[in-house]
């Protein structure tokens, strides 16, 4: 169900799905994405019995643009739609890009975070230095933080041709997401035949790239708390496959009090049964 409030004079979009007597969760999506999930995500919180809700972080969707905005700026966002929801308490999780938010809320709303859960997040990055190479081990020194640390004038590009590959590789026949080198289902049908996989894709990678340059530069910056505030039980999750995501995992586990790592069989992107085993430990 797409909903839309103001906050600080900006709209802010969202989605909530699930049993509206579940637990409530607040789920941050990576970067870059929308408050409209896959039908896997979907099943997922369906069977894990919660309420969640997603938004859209300005700039994506229909969600008005924050220039500058830092990753701690969307605890405003959330004490408002909290608010909204009448949640005094709720779980938060984050995927990837998201992953930073979902800490900043368990860091900022001590009062009203109960636990947070990652999947395949990114850690603080390393920005400072010669712009990093293909093959550096330090997971924190990547290129893309390297270009957004230095304004979104020298991201964009880099933004907009991934952009373009992408949706010249759906246009071409492929599914939604890459396949997953663990499963052994059928492959995925072609997104361009599916309308509301179409209109995710767009979403995301057609209509504006705004959201998605704020985020990496937002991620390259001080995130505006530190990990060590994170006081709530915190666990961090990542595909056996994804090689980043467990180093990051690692770094984040050593700065955060309370953090307990979980692999899963998968890629960046979790699979149906990953999510809802995430979901079912935030609300256990």
């Amino acid at each position: 169900m797409d909903q839309r409030l103001t906050v600080a004079g900006r709209v802010l979009e969202y989605s909530v799905y699930g049993d509206p007597a579940g637990p409530p969760v607040i789920y941050h999506v990576g970067t870059p994405s929308t408050r409209w999930q896959r039908p896997g995500a979907l099943r997922a919180v369906e069977e894990s019995g919660v309420r969640m809700v997603v938004s859209s972080r300005p700039g994506y969707g229909g969600s008005t643009r924050q220039p500058g905005r830092t990753v701690a700026d969307v605890v405003e966002d959330m004490t408002a739609l909290a608010d909204v929801l009448g949640w005094d308490q709720f779980a938060v999780g984050g995927g990837s890009g998201g992953g930073p938010h979902a800490l900043a809320c368990a860091a900022l709303m001590p009062s009203r975070v109960t636990r947070c859960a990652l999947i395949g997040s990114t850690a603080p990055p390393l920005v400072d230095g010669p712009e990093p190479s293909d093959d550096e081990a330090d997971p924190r020194r990547d290129r893309t933080s390297w270009l957004a640390a230095r304004g979104e004038e020298r991201i964009r590009p880099s933004l907009e041709e991934t952009a373009r590959s992408i949706m010249a590789g759906i246009e071409a026949g492929a599914p939604e997401l890459p396949p997953d080198p663990h499963s052994s289902g059928p492959p995925a049908p072609p997104a361009r035949d599916d309308p509301d996989a179409m209109a995710r894709l767009t979403a995301t990678f057609v209509t504006s790239h705004d959201g998605w340059a704020d985020d990496l530069v937002a991620i390259a910056a001080d995130w505006g708390f530190d990990l060590a505030d994170v006081r709530v039980p915190t666990s961090i999750r990542f595909g056996s496959a994804d090689v980043r995501a467990r180093k990051c995992a690692e770094l984040l586990a050593a700065d955060l009090p309370h953090a307990e790592l979980t692999p899963y069989d998968g890629g960046h992107i979790p699979p149906p049964p990953a999510f809802r085993t995430m979901l079912q430990w935030l609300t256990g």
